[in-house]
């Protein structure tokens, strides 16, 4: 019996150069204040910052092959891409139309749809609830006469979308133009994620396959990603700390050299550090095939409670100036928030892991 090579968790020069490329763009095109105006206002999503990632960097057709014109890199390089993005809060569907619905038109082979989405030129969503775990059940409408008919709700990035893909009770995932569907924002907690309700009534679709095997390896993939961006998340918090810490000043010294303030930033940084292992064996396995399932419940498992945990450090330890919406600190904490109920809380994960490793509840 062959032995299952190691996951490779460090970076290769590609990678880096990709993180490098996206870093630079962010922090020329999304400032934090520039994410806090969007928030209150009614365009939420950065179209041009979108356009700036998926045309001119082609960061929207990653995981799709070449042939179809997409670049045809791994989970890997997406991880990077979405680390990144969860730095910045980046406010673009990436994740839920370059990632989730991406992984649902691979499923179905939809080359047609896969095409337009690696040239930029479509949005899609899968209309499946933001908070759904892989392998749970998800709501689908009514297939009636040809024409699809119902309402499906929590569906992130819905009004972002060109295309939704919608499952319905003939056990089939249909491509929907939102054009021909209502779409009703919710209220969200993170801002920079808005989630909405779909509402079919008489819309017509084009069956693309079978909606479940495209359903759960979308809402796996999904998952194990979603922890590269709560890495981001993590990572920048700590980050902004450390800095603010080392600045701010009280009983005539830097508040930093406070020894109980060290062990707090030290406990977040072995928590990012882990973090950081099991987001990166998610993405390797995502892109090997190796333990997958596994991988990805290890990785939610551990992220929600370290992406909430370092923002809600940040939040207190930035004292009175965390607490204004002029801080980005809500922000982070937002998303960390909206995240750890995302595809599937920890608590849902730490029962599919015990289930695939036979490890039965007491």
């Amino acid at each position: 019996m062959s032995a299952q090579p190691e996951p490779a968790l460090l970076h290769s020069e590609e990678e880096e150069a990709l993180r490098a490329a996206v870093r630079d763009l962010l922090t020329d095109h999304c400032d934090p204040a520039g994410v806090i105006a969007r928030s209150e206002s009614a365009a939420v999503h950065d179209v041009p910052l979108w356009k700036a990632l998926s045309d001119a960097m082609g960061l929207a057709g990653l995981l799709i092959p070449e042939e179809l014109g997409g670049q045809g890199a791994s989970h890997r390089e997406t991880a990077v891409v979405l680390e990144e993005l969860g730095r910045a809060v980046a406010p673009v569907p990436y994740l839920t139309s370059a990632v989730v619905a991406t992984e649902a038109l691979l499923a179905c082979g939809a080359d047609d749809l896969l095409g337009e989405l690696a040239s930029a030129a479509t949005v899609a969503a899968l209309a499946v609830g933001l908070h759904v775990a892989p392998g749970g059940a998800f709501a689908s409408v009514r297939l009636e006469d040809g024409t699809l008919h119902g309402e499906l709700t929590g569906i992130a990035d819905a009004s972002a979308a060109d295309v939704l893909l919608v499952p319905a009770d003939d056990g089939g995932l249909y491509a929907v133009r939102t054009a021909d569907a209502t779409v009703v924002p919710q209220v969200s907690l993170d801002l920079t994620r808005p989630v909405a309700r779909v509402a079919l009534d008489g819309a017509t679709g084009r069956r693309l396959g079978e909606a479940g095997p495209a359903v759960r390896r979308a809402l796996r993939t999904g998952a194990g990603l979603l922890a590269s961006e709560q890495l981001g998340l993590a990572d920048w918090l700590l980050t902004e700390t450390v800095r603010h810490l080392k600045e701010r000043r009280q009983f005539n010294r830097r508040v930093g050299g406070f020894q109980a303030l060290k062990h707090r930033l030290a406990r977040l940084w072995l928590e990012n550090a882990g973090l950081r292992a099991a987001a990166r064996n998610a993405a390797d396995a995502l892109a090997t095939g190796a333990d997958t399932d596994i991988a990805v419940a290890v990785a939610q498992a551990h992220a929600a409670r370290v992406a909430v945990h370092a923002a809600e450090e940040a939040l207190q330890l930035h004292g009175g100036i965390g607490m204004t919406w002029e801080h980005p600190v809500h922000l982070y904490l937002k998303r960390a928030k909206a995240d750890s109920i995302a595809y599937g809380t920890a608590g849902a994960h730490r029962e599919a892991l015990a289930a695939l490793v036979d490890l039965p509840a007491p």
